[in-house]
């Protein structure tokens, strides 16, 4: 009896370990699987935004969009040079995508065509999202807003904060299009404003 009974505490401890163990291999497992999605976030947004060009797109209807829009709730539209096309498909290498949140989820919404074309179904790049914050960046200001009517077409940089249902944020800062800030328009014909000297660019 004691043997079976020393046999069962021995059984019963090995059962919980196995528990134990299987459990926190799950929680790893997802924990990996969020970190993953996260740098995968990063990487995707930055180069989207650093390849963003000065193109504007008609949507479905045929009305002509801005280059470039964006509202401080992360709602992102515009057009991206460098999509890659390995097929040689019959298509430009532009591609107009949408940044928003939908359902709780960060999503990239792609267009085959640029004008007039429906949208692909959206793509959840991160999941237990509970909003997104976003500000833009032209010559050295921040606003939450950008539509293209602030001198530029494009902003220098974008900033997007992704709040998680965690409590967690996710804050993703990039150049948009490598920087893009058109030089003003030199007064009197002479240079433009740093030319010929090492003054440094705006911030």
């Amino acid at each position: 009896m004691i043997a079976l009974l020393i046999f069962g505490m021995i059984a019963a401890a090995g059962v919980a370990i196995l528990s134990f163990s299987v459990r926190a291999q799950g929680a790893t497992a997802t924990r990996l699987d969020d970190i993953f999605a996260r740098n995968r976030t990063i990487a995707l947004v930055s180069a989207d935004l650093g390849q963003a060009i000065d193109r504007p797109a008609r949507d479905e209807a045929g009305q002509t969009l801005p280059a470039f829009t964006g509202g401080a709730d992360g709602q992102l539209r515009f057009v991206r040079a460098g999509w890659a096309n390995i097929d040689a498909a019959p298509r430009a290498s532009l591609q107009k995508v949408v940044y928003g949140v939908e359902d709780g989820a960060l999503v990239r919404i792609a267009y085959p065509m640029i004008d007039g074309a429906a949208p692909l179904p959206p793509v959840v790049l991160l999941s237990g999202v509970a909003g997104v914050a976003a500000r833009y960046r032209i010559r050295g200001a921040w606003g939450d807003r950008w539509d293209g009517t602030q001198g530029a077409p494009l902003p220098q940089a974008a900033e997007l904060v992704v709040r998680r249902t965690d409590g967690s944020a996710l804050r993703i800062v990039a150049l948009v299009g490598t920087g893009y800030l058109p030089p003003l328009a030199p007064p009197n014909g002479g240079l433009p404003s740093g030319a010929g000297s090492n003054a440094p660019p705006p911030a």
